[in-house]
């Protein structure tokens, strides 16, 4: 009789455990570092201070969640009302109908140094396209920012606590995000989230401020819930502007929900740095290929182990850069990097973003309408052509 009853409890309690029809799933994200100098904001500033952020989600929903940052602070970091809206103008700080936000049923959140936290569920209709804004209020500023310089989006600081006001007159604008790391909605089960993991190039450089046009932008308006977690001046192997490729992996990509693919286009800081000062023995150009072929089978064994389709984007040409002024041999090792990518039995899949944007007379070099004017980032027709050029059979299930 006991084994009958063991069993009937264990039966409830998978029951309790089965797959709901709705899951969490990411559908805004952005990765966090510490701020440089010139991108932090003075102390003084987040004193007192109402910090409004404007984000453009990849999916409509009427259910969300928030994930706030103090992934880089050196101590517990207080954020004592928080609130978000519909934006009215994603380049302006007015908002509709302002939603107050609650942590564990309170209207504050103390989030531990090194830490990641979750809202609770806000109740809030956000249709496709739309831009939300999220207000907090800090009343000491963090002992270390956390945060993302390379936003492309305005957000806006100001004295006081305003988080339920429409507007914010008189706030100072800034183009960086701060200690906003996520937004998470409520969605079907068999919704798939697409990461997309690298440098500038994925991060944006060169796009539109306010206007959403990155690449990622551009996929998830084919239908794609994409997440950007792309850093600028990131590095594979060393850390550069953010921690290097695979520390951040990880808290990056692999704790985002939802996410059932992840596209890879990370690696020309690492070429073009190493010869950037002075030319480089042929030993130490071997060298850095064969370690950077390593780090990217180290992402894959990741994403397979977290059973993740992993895809690779070939580097794009970069000959000409203003600021790596890259050489032959800087060139020859981008080629090596690209066979290696594109060649069967690593990736799952491959999406050749260097044949999509190279100019078709001069394969090192940027197609001129695909080249923001820097040689290195392309413009945003040259982002729009790469999202364009990815079939959506290879992000989705």
């Amino acid at each position: 009789m006991k084994y009958r009853i063991a069993a009937a409890l264990l039966s409830l309690a998978w029951a309790g455990c089965a797959p709901a029809e709705e899951n969490w799933i990411a559908t805004w994200a952005s990765a966090q570092q510490i701020p440089e100098p010139q991108n932090s904001l003075p102390d003084d500033s987040l004193r007192d201070a109402t910090l409004r952020q404007i984000i453009h989600p990849a999916r409509a929903g009427t259910h969300f969640r928030l994930r706030l940052s103090n992934a880089f602070g050196t101590a517990p970091l207080l954020i004592d009302a928080v609130s978000v809206a519909r934006s009215a103008d994603p380049a302006s700080a007015r908002i509709s109908a302002p939603v107050m936000v609650s942590f564990s049923g309170r209207p504050s959140v103390t989030i531990p140094a090194g830490a990641d936290y979750l809202s609770d569920e806000i109740s809030l209709d956000l249709p496709a396209g739309a831009s939300l804004a999220v207000s907090l209020h800090l009343p000491q500023p963090p002992a270390r920012q956390t945060g993302h310089p390379g936003s492309r989006a305005t957000s806006y600081v100001l004295a006081g606590n305003h988080v339920a006001d429409a507007d914010l007159a008189g706030a100072k604008p800034v183009e960086h995000w701060y200690l906003l790391t996520g937004l998470e909605a409520r969605a079907p089960a068999e919704t798939a989230v697409v990461a997309a993991f690298g440098d500038s190039i994925t991060d944006g450089h060169g796009a539109t401020v306010n206007g959403d046009d990155r690449w990622t932008d551009d996929l998830a308006r084919r239908g794609a819930v994409t997440i950007n977690l792309g850093i600028g001046g990131n590095h594979l192997l060393t850390d550069g502007l953010g921690p290097n490729a695979l520390s951040r992996f990880d808290r990056d990509v692999l704790a985002r929900p939802g996410v059932r693919s992840v596209i890879v286009l990370e690696g020309i800081n690492d070429l073009g740095n190493l010869a950037r000062d002075h030319a480089m023995p042929p030993e130490a150009h071997a060298d850095l290929v064969a370690r950077m072929i390593a780090a990217y089978g180290q992402l894959i064994e990741r994403a397979h182990d977290r059973g993740l389709r992993i895809v690779g984007g070939t580097l794009l040409p970069f000959v000409g850069s203003d600021y790596y002024h890259p050489d032959a041999a800087t060139e020859a090792d981008r080629r090596a990097i690209n066979t290696w990518i594109r060649a069967p039995g690593h990736f799952d899949a491959v999406i050749d973003f260097d044949q999509i944007t190279r100019d078709p007379k001069d394969s090192s070099k940027l197609r001129a309408d695909y080249d923001c004017g820097d040689h290195l980032h392309p413009s945003p027709a040259g982002y729009q052509a790469m999202a364009d050029a990815i079939p959506l059979t290879l992000v989705l299930p």
